[in-house]
């Protein structure tokens, strides 16, 4: 099963079980946000890679209600989602769109992604840093909410463990477990250390990462 079709049966439920999957979340998305609004001015435009059913965005639209979104993913069923928790918000637009392949038109003043690109193999995930890096004018700013390895064996092992261990206590059901594994499978992960020297080789002169708690961290890359 490809990842449109994985996250497209789970689409309803997603928004749901995201405190539960990710024990940091409000620090990963809430504060962490609130962090990179305070340091920068009013993007005029923001494209949300991998966007799903629009939490993240969800995040930033409470920062900067009168910026323009564009939120783009490849699940149809996931941007329906989103288009019910934004219903009646003008300023957000939608793109049903494989974002290696294709990104939406135009310049963005900021790309945000969250627990997308490490599906990537690293040579896309180059590529793509490459694209965005295109589309930003100076000054202009990438922020990745993602899911990272350890960089070593050992301790990848300790990170994955616990994280498992975590959900196990969290109220998650067998069949909740389940298909977390299989998602897994489509993993495709590098440490936050390899993904800050990915961007420094795309060209970004500010890079680093704002945030970390175990598997997640959040990395800010200027242009």
């Amino acid at each position: 099963m490809d990842i449109e079709q994985q996250f497209n049966i789970i689409a309803e439920e997603y928004d749901s079980k995201r405190r539960k999957f990710i024990p940091c979340f409000d620090d990963f998305y809430r504060n962490t946000t609130q962090f990179v609004a305070a340091n920068i001015g009013n993007p005029g435009r923001i494209i949300d890679l991998g966007a799903g059913t629009g939490l993240l965005t969800y995040f930033w639209y409470q920062q900067f209600p009168n910026a323009g979104y564009v939120l783009v993913d490849i699940a149809e069923e996931m941007l329906n989602v989103a288009r019910r928790r934004f219903n009646g918000i003008q300023n957000i637009s939608y793109q049903a769109e494989n974002y290696i392949q294709k990104l939406p038109d135009g310049m963005f003043d900021a790309v945000i992604s969250a627990l997308s690109i490490h599906h990537l193999e690293d040579g896309e995930k180059m590529e793509l840093f490459a694209k965005i890096y295109d589309r930003l004018p100076e000054g202009g700013l990438f922020v990745n909410y993602d899911q990272f390895c350890a960089g070593q064996p050992a301790m990848n092992r300790w990170f994955d463990t616990y994280w498992e261990g975590q959900l196990a206590d969290n109220g998650l059901t067998d069949s909740d477990i389940t298909l977390w594994k299989e998602r897994r499978k489509l993993d495709r992960e590098c440490s936050a250390g390899q993904e800050i020297d990915m961007l420094r080789a795309c060209k970004f002169k500010g890079v680093t990462c704002v945030y970390s708690c175990q598997k997640f961290s959040v990395i800010v890359a200027v242009k």
